[in-house]
Formats: C-alpha cells, sequence, structure tokens
C-alpha cells in the first residue's frame, strides 16, 4: 500500500489525493480528489464583542473625518480608552509615515526604504520631526550616523524620550550592542542602506519572502520584520497585496486566545484569515452596519491589529477571560490630539484618495 497523501490544509477545506479506487474507473494519469473538511474555530463571547467593536471603532473615525463634535460613541469603554482604528494605515502615526516619510522627499527606492526604517524603529513623530528640522533631506546617500546621533544624544539630555511606547525595541545581539541603543539601531541603518536589502524586497516574488528576508536583519523578529513589511508595502516601490500574508504579534495572540474555546484544525494565522475571509458574514450576522474604508475590506493586517485591540478592550469588557499575557489593565486613557476634521490619504496605489476627495465634496456623507 503507498504511503498516504499529505494533508494540505487550505482556509476551509483541503484537497487530499487518494489512490485509485478501481482499475479503469479514472482517465490514465488521474486521481480522484477527495474534499476534506476542516474543524472551525469556537467562538467564545468575545468574538461577537470583536465584530461590534471594529464597526464602531470605525464609525468613530468616520465621525471625526467629517468634523463631528465629540462625544463620537456611547461606549464607555471606547470614549475612555485609547485604541487604534480598524485600519492600520488609517492611525495617526500610519497617516504621518504615510504622508510625510514615504511620499515626501527623494523618490528612489533606496532613500525611502531607509526613511521608513528610520521612522519605524523610533516609531514617533516627535523623533522624526526633531531629526528632519536638524539635518533637511534623509537619503541613502546622505545618511550619517554621527549626525543623527546628536541630534538623538541632545534629545536624550535634555529628556526628550526618543522611541515610542507602542512595542519595545530589542538591543539587538551581544555582538551588536553598543553603549546607547539609538547607536545601535542607527549602525544597523548605515548597513542596511549600503546591503543589497532593497533590491532584494523589489525582487521578492511574495510577501512571505519579503517577511523572510526583514527577519534576516539583526534586532527584528517576527513581529517587527512583520510590521515593517507592512509599512515598507505602503510605497510605490512595492506591490504585495495586504491578504497574501499575516504573522500574529504577541497581541494579536492574545486576543485570538480570547475570541476562542478552541481553534480547531486552525493555526493562529489560519484564524486570522478565517475571519478575514468571513467579515462580510460576520457582520450581517450581527445586524452592524460597518462602514468600510471608500470600499476596502478589512486586510489580513487589520483584522490581526483588531486581535491585539480586542485583547485591551476585553480586559474591561470580558474580565473573567484571560489571555496569555495575563493583562488585566488598558494603559493609555484617550485624550484627542486635535479637534479638528481628520483628513485621510492612503498610498495611491489604493484608488481610495479620489474617493475620498469625492466624499467630502459631496454634501452628504456616504463613507462606503
Amino acid at each position: 500500500m503507498p504511503a498516504p497523501a499529505e494533508r494540505k490544509l487550505g482556509p476551509r477545506t483541503a484537497v487530499v489525493t487518494a489512490k485509485p479506487l478501481t482499475a479503469g474507473k479514472f482517465p490514465a494519469g488521474r486521481t480522484p480528489e477527495v474534499l476534506v473538511r476542516r474543524a472551525n474555530p469556537q467562538p467564545t463571547a468575545v468574538f461577537d464583542s470583536y465584530w461590534k467593536f471594529a464597526a464602531e471603532r470605525q464609525a468613530i473615525f468616520h465621525a471625526r473625518a467629517q468634523g463631528k463634535r465629540g462625544p463620537w460613541t456611547n461606549d464607555p469603554v471606547l470614549e475612555d480608552y485609547k485604541f487604534t482604528n480598524a485600519y492600520r494605515a488609517a492611525d495617526r502615526v500610519s497617516q504621518f509615515l504615510i504622508r510625510n516619510v514615504i511620499y515626501s522627499g527623494v523618490q528612489d527606492w533606496p532613500s525611502t526604504l531607509l526613511r521608513i526604517l528610520l521612522f519605524k524603529i523610533f516609531n514617533k513623530v516627535e523623533t522624526w520631526t526633531l531629526i528632519a528640522e536638524a539635518l533637511g533631506e534623509i537619503t541613502a546617500q546622505s545618511f550619517r550616523i554621527d549626525r543623527i546621533d546628536r541630534v538623538l544624544t541632545d534629545a536624550l539630555a535634555k529628556g526628550i524620550s526618543i522611541y515610542s511606547g507602542a512595542y519595545i525595541m530589542p538591543s539587538g545581539p551581544r555582538e551588536v550592542r553598543q553603549a546607547r541603543k539609538h547607536l545601535m539601531h542607527l549602525a544597523l541603518l548605515s548597513d542596511i542602506a549600503s546591503c543589497d536589502l532593497a533590491r532584494q524586497l523589489q525582487a521578492a516574488n511574495s510577501m512571505q519572502r519579503g517577511y523572510g528576508l526583514l527577519l534576516g536583519v539583526p534586532s527584528f523578529g517576527p513581529f517587527l520584520a512583520f510590521q515593517f513589511l507592512i509599512d515598507a508595502n505602503y510605497s510605490p516601490f512595492l506591490n504585495f497585496s495586504e491578504m497574501e500574508f499575516v504573522m500574529p504579534g504577541p497581541g494579536a495572540r492574545d486576543g485570538i486566545r480570547k475570541c476562542f474555546s478552541d481553534l480547531g484544525d486552525y493555526g493562529e494565522a489560519d484564524v486570522i484569515r478565517w475571519v478575514a475571509d468571513r467579515q462580510e458574514i460576520e457582520f450581517a450576522a450581527r445586524g452592524l452596519n460597518f462602514q468600510n474604508l471608500w470600499g476596502r475590506p478589512l486586510q489580513l493586517i487589520d483584522c490581526q491589529n483588531l486581535f491585539c485591540e480586542i485583547d485591551k478592550y476585553a480586559r474591561v469588557v470580558h474580565p473573567d477571560v484571560r489571555g496569555f499575557s495575563g493583562r488585566t489593565r488598558i494603559k493609555q486613557r484617550f485624550v484627542p490630539t486635535t479637534s479638528k476634521p481628520i483628513r485621510p490619504w492612503f498610498p495611491p496605489k489604493w484608488g481610495l484618495n479620489e474617493k475620498i476627495a469625492a466624499d467630502y465634496a459631496a454634501p452628504g456623507p456616504s463613507r462606503e
């Protein structure tokens, strides 16, 4: 008897090649295919909150974009605490990155990639502003560690925090560590500027291959490598689909654990794809009017980020449901940074900016 064929599981079903049942039943060289159903994830009450949170958080985004005065929600948790937008690219820091870092300055790929990574390593608008105001345009050719170091060292001497608190940037392997963490990161960027990474990323034939290239950079672990690739993919120089690949981060894994009592035959990345594929069904089943991003549905990265946010939201709304981390409090309170209407702008290749301009010019908001 031949060895059983490998079972490859897709999002919902797997195609398994079986041995011929009876000689002469099938054309020569062909064997039958058998569909094998996967056991679906088993949702908890938090999964219901996942969709309600996504719809309400997106409604807040559109209300602010329309210039409506707050409060923008009746949900006390969303009103009191800080959560990211349903769409990652719509967040304040991502918007600054797209407008002021990627699509501003010299438009060659090595320089654009360097600017993206320089911004994202610190992930703080104020740090980028300090560097840009002191040094002007940043290119791969003009990048110098000593000049940026002086700006950042001066900021530290004044008690200014140069790294964002959104995630912790590692100090790197022992062999590359320096007296100050930012010096190691600047040296890392200098190496990237002088190596072949930009060309290799452009030549990558898949998002997963691009992820593997960034994962090979010292101190870029799985979470950062994936996040940085998403940021680089906002540029006009890469064109991966955001529905192609996803890598769950620690917060998303906590959210997934809270949303499902059992993952069935799915891994964590598969669950995110399962959720993305079912978004219209899940919103409709709950009678939720999800105002998407001018026709763009939630992508894998957005569903991944929503799992991070539902992990935090559930700490208050579902305090009895625990994740891996065991955290019980939401740290950041919501404080509006501006009272002006938000005017979002996205990578032109997405084809949204023309729709947004027409929507704002129309007498009544559609937002769909």
